[in-house]
């Protein structure tokens, strides 16, 4: 541990004392923003600097006078569940000219701002990028017209711009997310599951347009979230003679029992010709060719709006967080960067290098090389889009291989919204790669009661938005059934398995594999997918369910600290599930502003919970009427939710009165956020490919024969990859008593929530500070 402390770079060395960083949000809105600007407020001023709004953009910063207020740790309090953005955005055109720009470092100067964080899409980054190029130029236009003299030019010689990328579309090169897509997508998939009962009801097709003018991603996305039967997108234009081909699968659909069809069109559509494709010529084909009943729905401004999701929140906050960290490192020779999500970590990135690719994007779109558009786009948008072609289509059963191995999918555990998404994504991508797949209910105790039957493409449509387990899902283990379950194997000539779930199907596949010695049976691939609201099984980083349940937990708690507003100071004490793992409490506490959270992982005593009440007591004495306190359901079995409940009613008393919210199941319930649908699809179309593989490999002499180590693994999410791990490895990474992993990588976070809640602590910051070079060329993989 002591050889890790020297490595470690902690951010108490880092100080922000003598400089000040402007804040500004600009072009179109997004939600999430408020959360940026947010965290970097709150971090500017952590550190010591002094931290200035910029209101309505660029053209506030033209403008100066009151659009540049300095801002306090109060003013951005009740901002973070607050959609677009609160110091407003404004597209400026003065800005584009070097008049306008020489105004601008003008008003920057007479504050001594020398530190910008500029929250936007390609266009306002790359104006920033310019300002600072220009900028030794501009204070020495600004010496000679004498309206600031030699020591002001001095003083404030260097500007340093960090950017963040906030725009719905995810448009922009170099992140796998830009802040304010996954509201985006919420928006869009309550709309979508609105309108697939209405739909239902009279057997109608709905033809969707959703934004995103040069980028189809939220058109693929919620195309993948939705089980949608087609998706028009800028990156793949379809070839001629499309218009048959998706009448085709419209009618073979609907021949399938499918009472609806949803087709969703991005606003940027083209097809091979460059020519625009239209919702309404869409709706006249279906009209002509089927006589179907067609209508026509665009979203428009909706996806712009409403209040951001968990997802969003936190990759503000994280963001907002180490944008201040990247102003407070940078130099004269550094160059401006962006602040980029990369799987599951925050990067730096050169900030034209990524504009310059996103250029490029655009141009291989124009000159028709679709191929390399959707390559430079990254990786995130391609895997959605092999994906997507994985799963869309259907061909006659006729040209399909057929691969006679017989695939088995059950769900273990307890419930996790998304586990449905799965199961219909292994089932179609088994379909399609030739097996005969197997659907298991009521997982082990179904498994060994012989409740095992086919199952067809046909039998998952409209499986995605489902909550729950479809299947059915318990919590049994195989240890005592082995040789029923073997039995069963053997009757449905089971050649691989596929268990969605928590923890239980960690311990499961453990039990199954160590049984290889005694039953051959069990001498097939296996394969785990991790899907619990706890996200507590280890070999990943994410699991299925998590992101939903965090989005319930932060809804709740929005609604809770506004139903104390205008009463008098209030705290609530909320309490989540997750079994020891502190996930939901910590990243949601996170995510809804909390001040305080009780986890197992960090102990915690009474001297603790004593300066916590200090804390908010005197947080009561500023303008804050509210405070939020998150407990882990098993953070410590002396300290209950009642007994900080009673504390702090009784050590609050005269100051704020308490209330105790116990959050219970809702937590497990619910139709699946857009994150889960799409991230158990993607999961479960590659392990059945890595199923598939391994079928092959260990297919000998007319039988399949699978008993290494790598053919039971679990499929996880680690930092920036997806990996298959072999479950008998990942036993000592394991603390089976309390049903965690050993390590846990979202305790970094912890200390984030702590910082934004006025807490002083300690804050690794070894991972950041590196700035990357944007991959361009990737190696083509050899899956």
């Amino acid at each position: 541990m002591a050889k890790q402390q020297d490595t470690k770079k902690l951010f108490e060395n880092l100080s922000g004392a003598g400089k000040s960083i402007g804040v500004l949000t600009s072009g179109g809105d997004a939600q999430g923003m408020n959360a940026a600007v947010r965290a970097v407020v709150r971090m500017g001023i952590y550190v010591g600097a002094k931290v200035y709004f910029i209101h309505e953009g660029y053209q506030g910063m033209v403008d100066g006078g009151d659009n540049i207020e300095e801002a306090s740790w109060e003013s951005v309090s009740s901002m973070l569940q607050v959609g677009g953005t609160v110091i407003g955005s404004a597209r400026c055109k003065e800005f584009r000219s070097h008049e306008g720009r020489l105004k601008a470092a003008h008003q920057l100067v007479l504050r001594g701002i020398t530190n910008l964080c500029v929250i936007g899409g390609d266009g306002s980054l790359t104006g920033a990028n310019l300002f600072r190029e220009e900028w030794s130029g501009l204070l020495e236009e600004l010496v000679r017209q004498g309206l600031i003299d030699e020591e002001a030019a001095q003083n404030n010689s260097e500007l340093h711009i960090v950017g963040m990328v906030g725009s719905i579309d995810n448009d922009f090169c170099g992140t796998d997310m830009t802040i304010g897509t996954d509201s985006a997508l919420h928006r869009i998939i309550e709309v979508v599951d609105a309108i697939m009962t209405t739909a239902q009801s009279h057997q109608r097709t709905f033809v969707l347009e959703v934004m995103g003018r040069h980028c189809g991603y939220l058109a693929l996305v919620s195309a993948l979230a939705c089980g949608a039967d087609w998706v028009l997108i800028p990156e793949m234009p379809p070839e001629d003679g499309w218009e048959e081909h998706m009448c085709q699968k419209l009618s073979e659909n609907r021949a399938d029992k499918k009472r609806l069809n949803i087709i969703i069109v991005a606003e940027g559509a083209i097809d091979c010709h460059n020519k625009p494709i239209t919702t309404n010529h869409i709706k006249e084909l279906v009209v002509s060719c089927l006589g179907f009943d067609t209508r026509v729905t665009i979203l428009g401004h909706v996806q712009r709006g409403g209040t951001p999701s968990a997802f969003d929140r936190i990759l503000a906050s994280r963001m907002g967080v180490e944008a201040v960290l990247a102003l407070l490192e940078a130099s004269d020779s550094t160059p401006a960067c962006v602040v980029s999500l990369c799987g599951n970590q925050a990067v730096r990135l050169p900030l034209m290098e990524c504009v310059q690719m996103t250029q490029d994007v655009q141009k291989s779109m124009d000159e028709k090389n679709f191929e390399e558009a959707v390559r430079l786009r990254g990786r995130s948008f391609e895997n959605n889009l092999n994906t997507y072609k994985l799963l869309s289509y259907h061909k006659a059963d006729s040209e399909l291989p057929n691969s006679s191995f017989n695939v088995a999918v059950l769900n273990v555990g307890a419930p996790a919204a998304g586990m449905n998404a799965a199961v219909r994504s292994a089932v179609r991508v088994g379909i399609k790669e030739g097996h005969k797949m197997f659907a298991v209910n009521d997982g082990f105790e179904g498994f060994y009661k012989g409740q095992i039957k086919e199952i067809t493409w046909g039998d998952v449509a409209g499986w995605t938005g489902q909550g729950g387990s479809i299947l059915g899902t318990k919590r049994t283990l195989p240890a005592k059934h082995l040789d029923k379950i073997a039995e069963q194997i053997r009757i449905h000539n089971i050649n691989a398995l596929l268990v969605i779930g928590g923890f239980e199907a960690f311990e499961c596949l453990l039990q199954l594999y160590e049984a290889r010695t005694s039953h051959e049976d069990f001498c097939i691939p296996m394969c785990m997918l991790p899907a619990t609201i706890s996200n507590n099984v280890p070999g990943t980083d994410l699991s299925i369910g998590a992101d939903t349940s965090l989005n319930a937990i932060v809804e709740t708690c929005d609604r809770i600290k506004q139903s104390a507003s205008g009463t008098k100071r209030r705290v609530f004490i909320i309490e989540t599930m997750g079994g020891y793992c502190g996930y939901l409490a910590s990243v949601g506490g996170l995510a809804a502003g909390a001040d305080t959270v009780y986890i197992y992982e960090e102990p915690f005593n009474i001297r603790d919970l004593q300066s916590n009440v200090e804390h908010l007591t005197e947080k009561m004495k500023t303008g804050i009427q509210r405070g939020l306190v998150l407990r882990n359901e098993n953070s410590n079995e002396n300290f209950t939710t009642d007994f900080i409940y009673q504390l702090y009613s009784e050590e609050g008393k005269g100051v704020f009165d308490c209330r105790k919210n116990v959050l219970g199941h809702m937590q497990q319930g619910g139709a699946p956020s857009p994150f889960d649908r799409n991230f158990g699809t993607k999961i479960a179309a590659k392990a059945i490919q890595w199923i598939s593989r391994k079928l092959k490999e260990s297919y000998k002499d007319g039988k399949v024969f699978a008993n290494t180590e790598d053919t039971a693994c679990l499929l996880g999410m680690r930092r920036r990859t997806m990996a298959f791990q072999p479950v008998v490895q990942l036993k000592d990474e394991t603390d089976f008593a309390h049903r965690i992993p050993k390590e846990q990588w979202w305790l970094k976070l912890h200390p984030l929530m702590k910082i934004l809640a006025k807490y002083k602590t300690s804050y690794d910051v070894s991972d950041s500070g590196q700035l990357e070079p944007v991959t361009q060329v990737r190696p083509k993989k050899a899956d």
